[in-house]
């Protein structure tokens, strides 16, 4: 099968429509013509998941997070860019990003499922037609009611992580929360509207912490690839379910920073 007919199976799940004006997704690199056997899958297109997708010989690269995001006027070894597309286009790998339109129609979605969340809404409409909303994160109800800090155990174990950042009272119920992997700072009006108890996301910053508390919404920060790392396991079976004939490969799951 070829990269064009790759990417129309991948339209079917996340529309590259449904991405962010600022956004830069589909096809960055490559040929749609380039007959696809093996599809290496990575949150970021990294100088060792680029080494990495070459060494296994992949035929194409897809990753969450565009490797361009910037208009660029060289490629060159100079650049850590143009670096690692020039290795890409050598080996003849075609190169796609799936980010907002993924967050939109998936990531959101993965994140509420493995929180349990019941009777979930889209939390920041950014689509509507006469048949659906969609937009960028979920909310909804916990399994349970629980504290702050029973919340941030709960994200803690679900999502696998070392550690979480907790704003606000850890003796405080919560009830309602919303999920927004990745910056939460666009939802912040969203979930300020839908009255949540807690916000569960992948960065939130200092001012915007204390601030959310200051309001009466309790924060759960629990780190960027913390979150958007469903993105791998979630392809995975995606292509194997909808496209059995394409070897998948996989990015090591490892954070990209180590805490003293």
């Amino acid at each position: 099968m070829n990269c064009a007919k790759i990417m129309e199976r991948l339209e079917i799940l996340a529309p590259f429509k449904f991405a962010e004006s600022w956004d830069n997704v589909g096809l960055l690199a490559g040929r749609k013509d380039k007959e696809i056997r093996k599809v290496y899958l990575a949150v970021d297109a990294t100088d060792e998941v680029v080494e990495d997708a070459v060494e296994a010989g992949a035929d194409m690269l897809l990753s969450h997070h565009p490797l361009i995001f910037s208009p660029i006027k060289r490629i060159t070894e100079e650049d850590f860019v143009g670096r690692r597309l020039l290795k890409l286009i050598r080996s003849d790998i075609c190169y796609i990003a799936m980010h907002t339109n993924f967050d939109v129609m998936g990531m959101a979605d993965a994140a509420a499922d493995e929180l349990l969340l019941k009777n979930r809404q889209v939390l920041d409409v950014t689509y509507e037609d006469d048949i659906s909303k969609e937009g960028i994160g979920r909310y909804g109800s916990l399994p349970q009611a629980m504290t702050l800090l029973e919340c941030a155990e709960y994200v803690k174990k679900v999502f696998r992580l070392p550690a979480v950042r907790a704003y606000g009272n850890l003796e405080e119920k919560a009830e309602v929360a919303a999920v927004s992997p990745g910056s939460a700072k666009s939802v912040v009006p969203a979930a300020l509207r839908a009255g949540v108890d807690v916000l569960i996301s992948g960065d939130i910053d200092h001012h915007m912490g204390i601030d959310l508390v200051a309001q009466g919404i309790s924060v759960i920060d629990a780190g960027h690839f913390g979150l958007e790392k469903l993105f791998v396991p979630y392809m995975k079976d995606y292509f194997e379910r909808n496209l059995p004939g394409i070897t998948v490969c996989m990015a090591e799951e490892k954070s990209p920073f180590t805490v003293v």
